[in-house]
């Protein structure tokens, strides 16, 4: 392909990238509004994160392998079909259990659109022309980051629109981007005819992680801690990952390489990224929730106001980068970002309905300065320490656990956010005279259908909670710190794969 052919393709895949990147941060600002309006519980709210997140990450490994055995272009084409459809039906949706089915279908598009494009990239272009045009990619995804809670915002806030068209949004712009890709993107379909689809794998992971994360979502408020259902479902969700580590250690291609998750380096990236996966997800999803609810801004403020913690990653991932470019070192900047971003969630565990917006943002640019530092850079400290062949398989481990992590992060925070605020809710009604029971659905995230008194508790109890989940995240960031400390010192390589001096240091792949 010329230069202007790869344009022409880049632009129809980059709009496809954005467009699926966003439709995950433009709903975060937005989710207050969405849930309020459906009369969801917090519960639910955690859901609607949860159910994309579950099912784009579950589904993501299982995509990239079927590019590798069927047309790109037609597996692309079917992925934003399948976003479209879901997308639409969100929109549609007329009550929160419908909202969540949607987003979980919707989340098989997302995943399937940010792995597809990156595989037709690279099968697009060689790999020495690959870096001028992967500038263009990392623009999008900053673009999309940033850009999300504040366009989700002022959609929730239009009256003619409505939070509706945060979903109705993405239809238009993805078919756009099919058109043009059906008239521009011209690429050979070469098939691998060694290539398994670990179909089993991906569908045990998901499955064991799902009933562990809806015992977490239930347990405490539907049924206690020491019971039989607390049993069932952990025994549950246990030996169906016990069975899926079985079924990943027999498959030729699993979607989960045992042999790179047990090799030094590899196994403390993952933990960490496992770690800051968890922290960060589960902390910025509630953010807007805390200024929304828990401070009365609206959607469109609560963008503006997340603004800090978007600038700190893109500032301190462009800073570090270059860093380590200069100096070759690799660890002590994710020692510094893990150690970073820990102060951050542990300066937002002091906040409550009354902090000063100075103080939250600068807690906010900490904690985005340390995802910045981390998050990117132990994806680099995994790709400098294994062999040219692992490479890809190294990659896309790291990733799948930083997704899985995210989902996790998100659930079990959400989880312990609803039964503290459940607490303060029934403390605050209990000072005024009032029981849960008369408060007129005080569960609901409907604030401005409830009554003047019982609007103030509820929004001081989700301002006073909040905090709490952010010293949870806090402890989840420390295990990434004891992780990335116990790293060997990486340096980049200058060779292309491993020197041979090098290669014999690595433990053999096991078969």
């Amino acid at each position: 392909m010329t230069h202007r052919q790869i344009m022409e393709a880049l632009s129809g895949l980059l709009l496809v990238l954005f467009v699926a990147m966003i439709s995950s941060t433009i709903v975060s600002v937005a989710l207050p509004q969405i849930i309020g309006a459906l009369n969801g519980t917090q519960s639910q709210y955690t859901w609607v994160v949860t159910a994309s997140l579950l099912a784009a990450t579950a589904s993501t490994p299982i995509w990239g392998k079927l590019a590798d055995l069927f047309s790109k272009k037609t597996l692309l084409q079917l992925a934003i079909i399948i976003f479209v459809i879901g997308s639409l039906a969100s929109g549609f949706a007329q009550n929160t259990g419908q909202l969540i089915a949607f987003r979980a279908f919707q989340g098989l598009g997302m995943g399937a659109l940010q792995v597809l494009v990156q595989v037709i990239i690279a099968a697009m272009i060689p790999p020495k022309e690959r870096g001028k045009y992967n500038g263009y990619l990392g623009g999008v995804m900053a673009v999309a980051t940033v850009g999300g809670p504040l366009l989700g915002g002022l959609i929730a806030d239009t009256s003619w629109l409505g939070w509706r068209w945060c979903f109705f949004i993405a239809v238009p712009i993805t078919m756009v981007a099919f058109i043009l890709l059906h008239k521009t993107l011209k690429i050979t379909t070469v098939r691998r005819p060694d290539v398994k689809v670990d179909y089993v794998g991906a569908t045990l992971i998901a499955a064991g992680v799902s009933v562990l994360l809806i015992w977490v979502t239930f347990v405490g408020n539907s049924f206690d801690w020491l019971s039989w259902q607390t049993a069932a479902m952990v025994g549950g969700g246990l030996l169906i990952l016990a069975i899926a580590t079985w079924v990943e250690s027999r498959v030729k291609e699993p979607v989960v390489p045992l042999h790179i998750v047990r090799m030094r380096t590899p196994a403390l990236a993952i933990v960490a990224s496992l770690a800051v996966g968890m922290a960060m997800f589960g902390g910025s999803v509630f953010l807007g929730q805390y200024f929304q609810i828990g401070r009365g801004y609206s959607p469109t403020e609560a963008g503006l106001l997340t603004i800090p913690m978007m600038f700190g990653v893109l500032v301190s991932s462009t800073i570090s980068g270059r860093l380590i470019s200069a100096s070759g070192k690799i660890k002590p900047y994710i020692v510094v970002g893990s150690l970073v971003l820990t102060a951050g969630f542990l300066c937002l565990s002091t906040i409550d309905h009354k902090t000063p917006l100075i103080l939250i943002s600068g807690y906010m640019l900490l904690v985005g300065a340390g995802v910045g530092m981390s998050m990117q850079n132990l994806v680099l400290a995994i790709q400098n320490t294994v062999p040219l062949r692992e490479l890809g398989a190294a990659s896309g481990a790291i990733t799948f656990f930083r997704s899985l992590g995210g989902t996790i992060g998100v659930s079990v925070l959400g989880a312990v956010l609803a039964n503290r605020v459940a607490a303060n809710i029934a403390e605050g009604l209990a000072r005024i005279g009032i029981t849960p029971t008369q408060s007129g659905g005080s569960k609901t995230l409907n604030i401005a259908a409830l009554p003047e008194p019982i609007k103030g508790i509820v929004r001081a109890a989700y301002g006073d909670a909040t905090g709490h989940i952010f010293l949870i995240s806090a402890a989840i960031a420390t295990v990434g710190i004891i992780a990335v400390l116990f790293l060997k010192p990486i340096k980049l390589r200058d060779s292309v794969d491993l020197t041979e001096a090098t290669k014999a240091e690595q433990p053999a792949p096991v078969r």
